[in-house]
């Protein structure tokens, strides 16, 4: 039977950490081959092939092996294998591990008790920044942020801590910091984002905690509690036409976490993220907010493109992550739902060094499936 099965396939270089995979459906069937593994040089635990169908359960896989001979092998995953994901309409999160430190800095160095597996362009969440009762960095507790991995327990975040009412995390007497990856953050994008800095002038540039998902000519609007600073920037109320918002437009994109509007902010107050740990209950956070119908008209066909470009975002840095959506007019918000599988980092039960998603440089070629009837 084939009338109602679907099937997808690609290619990647591995970075050596888990690599989520987004297709329009849930695969029952997954298969990937490592082709450097398997055609450049035969390596010690490099992994060529593996297989996973559902009914191995959720993180497992068979896998043909290099001993350390090298000779070929088959050994099977247990953990961190093959899993399937559906993101639904509610944030979801990865396990809650330990922060031991935060630094004062102009970009916070986060350090965790354990190994935390988060790869550049993650986002988490931090809650109990507390150093004592009275002392920490609370005000950034439920802040989306995006994160730049610096080692297998260290990460920085895009947020000024290095001002005087912030105090470095490092023994934290009052319970354990922790900190969540928000496992599929963009589910509505570009949405609305936090603030972490604004730049005043004769254009206003904004920075953001998160990747913003802005393009040039995106419609903006701004919510800023008052103990923030900037309020003038906020849609409302407009003294000029009452119960009319006044609005900005992205005039540059300078990064993932910074754009340019076209307002002109120069006699505006000036923003404030230096928040007292006395203010945190009921802090309000400032946001960049979409709005409008269309920002970019739809994706654009061109020569090369696919016929029907789905819309895509931009976590970090210039990679661009389609969406499982079909062909859309771009507007305020896309719903980005999505689907998949992650090929993970488990090994071998025998051969424990052989990582299943390859080492960084290994190019991994997949495919998975969905079959029209799946049988006990």
């Amino acid at each position: 039977m084939a009338e109602y099965s679907r099937l997808a396939q690609g290619s990647f270089i591995s970075t050596g950490q888990a690599k989520v995979i987004q297709i329009p459906f849930k695969p029952e069937y997954i298969e990937m081959v490592n082709y450097t593994a398997t055609f450049e040089a035969p390596t010690s635990q490099a992994v060529v092939s593996a297989k996973w169908f559902a009914a191995m359960g959720q993180g497992f896989a068979v896998e043909q092996v290099y001993d350390a001979t090298p000779d070929l092998v088959v050994d099977a995953v247990i953990a961190n294998g093959f899993s399937t994901f559906s993101a639904g309409q509610l944030l979801q999160y990865g396990p809650t591990l330990v922060v031991t430190v935060v630094s004062k800095a102009a970009a916070a160095a986060v350090t965790t008790s354990t190994a935390h597996g988060l790869s550049s362009g993650d986002v988490v969440i931090f809650q109990g920044l507390f150093e004592t009762s009275t002392t920490g960095m609370p005000q950034i507790n439920g802040i989306p942020f995006t994160v730049t991995v610096t080692g297998a327990t260290t990460f920085t975040i895009p947020w000024n801590t290095n001002q005087s009412n912030y105090t470095a995390i490092s023994v934290a007497t009052t319970g354990a910091p922790t900190v969540k990856k928000v496992l599929y953050p963009y589910l509505y994008f570009p949405g609305q984002t936090f603030i972490s800095n604004i730049t005043l002038g004769t254009t206003t540039t904004i920075d953001t905690t998160d990747a913003h998902n802005f393009v040039v000519g995106q419609e903006v609007a701004f919510r800023i509690p008052s103990q923030w600073g900037t309020v003038q920037l906020n849609s409302l109320p407009n003294t000029l036409v009452p119960g009319s918002p006044v609005y900005g437009y992205v005039i540059a994109v300078t990064d993932y976490n910074t754009v340019v509007v076209n307002i002109d902010s120069s006699a505006y107050t000036t923003f404030n993220s230096n928040q007292t740990v006395a203010s945190v209950p009921g802090l309000s956070y400032p946001q960049i907010v979409a709005v409008g119908d269309v920002n970019t008209g739809g994706v654009q066909i061109s020569s090369g493109s696919q016929l029907y470009p789905p819309p895509y975002y931009v976590p970090i840095g210039t990679t661009r992550v389609n969406t499982i959506n079909g062909p859309a007019i771009q507007g305020a918000y896309v719903n980005n739902t999505a689907q998949g599988f992650i090929i993970g980092i488990g090994t071998g039960v025998n051969q424990t060094s052989s990582v299943l998603v390859g080492t960084e440089g290994d190019v991994i070629h997949w495919r998975a499936q969905l079959n029209d009837l799946l049988l006990p």
